[in-house]
């Protein structure tokens, strides 16, 4: 079965940790908006995709393929006050091959090999892409009015809601954002396509606002699934109830129709106004204790592969059980 993971971040982390237990052929496309931190400092100085996001891909692929020790130095990061200071060793690993190969794809394809890991981490555009905001809240005078911030660390940290994003694509060109189109052959030639769970609005949402990626999830026959947050984030969803989400996901993309909304039953007040809010999205709601009991707010991989596999209609060992259908509507095998 071949499944497609989108998202970003620690959200990104936890549904490719949970989908290799599904399923080893499995494709993480990746949000590359990020502009805070190690990764903003690269993509500022070298002008390079930020690597942020896609280290973590990585991270969880090597967890997962035994690699522990691989996992560990992409994530580590310096300490001390010097020039190092806060950078993690991946980001830099991957800053180095992208330099050196010129390739964004062929250099990731490329740390796959060399990290001896089987899933494959792609982009969702080949360049550094800018977030825009639409925030409330912001105006003491109107606190309706909309004020618009650029940036993803400021869209993520707004003390105002977040009502609308957008794609920027580099310096002043008002062209659209370009997909990368690896990953856009990957969502059409999968059988399963997860999106979420994450910051909503700069982790998520982006992937529906690349034409070429959102026409490939409107148009792919691959069963789509959403996976949504254990908790309303601050800043960027506070106060957001789990249909909420659904709901924003239809304003930003109303062409998209979903199979399958996945939620931990206990961050769900009323199961009943969620199983609606996926119900206008075509999508069946699936409700299980997916979050991890020793850590709040983080999934747990396996109770998360459990509900993917109800989810799907498969068996404990990926045996199609009944219920999804595959791509052209055949049931796996």
């Amino acid at each position: 079965m071949r499944a497609v993971a989108l998202g970003g971040g620690h959200g990104l982390h936890a549904t490719l940790s949970a989908v290799r237990r599904v399923t080893p052929d499995v494709t993480a496309i990746v949000t590359v908006a990020d502009d805070g931190g190690s990764s903003g400092r690269l993509r500022r100085e070298l002008g390079l995709l930020p690597p942020g996001d896609l280290r973590q891909a990585f991270a969880a692929f090597a967890a997962e393929d035994g690699g522990t020790l691989w996992a560990e130095v992409f994530q580590h990061r310096f300490g001390g006050d010097g020039a190092l200071a806060g950078h993690a060793v991946g980001n830099l690993l991957l800053a180095g091959l992208f330099e050196v190969l010129g390739d964004p794809v062929a250099a990731l394809d490329e740390a796959c090999r060399r990290m001896g890991v089987s899933g494959r981490v792609l982009p969702m555009s080949p360049e550094p892409l800018e977030i825009e905001g639409e925030v409330s809240g912001l105006d003491s005078e109107d606190p309706s009015a909309l004020r618009r911030i650029r940036g993803q660390v400021a869209v993520a940290s707004t003390p105002g809601q977040v009502r609308r994003v957008s794609l920027r694509s580099p310096g002043a060109s008002a062209r659209p954002p370009v997909a990368c189109e690896e990953a856009v052959e990957a969502v059409l030639a999968a059988d399963v396509v997860f999106l979420g769970p994450g910051s909503w609005f700069t982790s998520v949402l982006p992937h529906l606002l690349v034409p070429g990626l959102h026409d490939a999830l409107v148009r792919t026959t691959a069963t789509k699934a959403i996976v949504l947050n254990l908790v309303p984030q601050p800043g960027e969803t506070a106060g957001f109830s789990p249909e909420r989400h659904l709901d924003v996901l239809s304003e930003h993309a109303p062409l998209l129709r979903v199979d399958a909304v996945i939620a931990d039953r206990d961050s769900v007040p009323d199961p009943a106004n969620l199983r609606r809010a996926a119900a206008r999205l075509g999508a069946r709601a699936h409700l299980g204790a997916v979050g991890a009991p020793e850590v709040a707010g983080r999934h747990d991989p396996d109770a998360l592969a459990r509900c993917m596999r109800e989810a799907l209609g498969l068996g404990r060992d990926g045996e199609h059980g009944g219920g999804a259908k595959g791509r052209e509507g055949q049931q796996w095998r």
